[in-house]
């Protein structure tokens, strides 16, 4: 039986699909200058609202397809674009790909409760942040040929973060990092 190393790097890679860009967290930047008043914001509360349940539907449906293309081993599935933007939309397909490539695919199932972290309506594009803890307990990655998990595969419940864009009339996420150091 040959080794199957290079599907245990898939496996490691895929374990991230979802979520894939990254797990590190930027410096705390410069201090405000107590002296400045904040800026005063001209977004009103309804459209702030609206911002918020647009990002978190385009989140909900970002998770929905990458599960769909990932049981598919599909990363060409159509939902993807529905959901997400680059630069995640190519680092997903990639990690499908690979899995697939190497008789593998995810199966399962995962549980998400996020919340908005914030909102910047009056940037260029406007963004909302998102803050999830991913249970990936039930989520595996297995072998096609058996049904056999691929060992080092197994989920866990961590720290997500992810971004929503809007871009022209609808919101994608184009960002998002798995924090596996950072159990919930």
């Amino acid at each position: 039986m040959p080794a199957r190393s290079p599907l245990r790097a898939a496996g490691a890679i895929l374990a991230g699909a979802l979520l894939v860009t990254g797990c590190g967290t930027p410096g705390p930047g410069p201090l405000p200058d107590p002296t400045r008043a904040a800026p005063v914001s001209t977004v009103d509360a309804a459209d702030r609202q609206a911002a918020e349940r647009a990002a978190l539907d385009a989140y909900a449906g970002y998770l929905r397809a990458s599960r769909e293309a990932n049981r598919a081993g599909d990363p060409l599935h159509p939902a993807l674009t529905d959901y997400l933007a680059d630069p995640l939309l190519t680092q997903v397909r990639l990690a499908i790909r690979d899995a697939h490539d190497h008789g593998a695919r995810r199966t399962g199932t995962l549980t998400s409760d996020p919340t908005v972290t914030l909102v910047s309506l009056e940037g260029s594009p406007p963004t909302v942040e998102i803050q999830d803890c991913l249970d990936a307990t039930g989520y595996r990655l297995i072998y096609v040929d058996g049904d056999r998990a691929v060992p080092g595969s197994a989920g866990q419940r961590y720290l997500v973060t992810a971004t929503a864009t809007r871009y022209h009339d609808r919101w994608l996420i184009n960002t998002g990092a798995a924090h596996r150091d950072q159990p919930c």
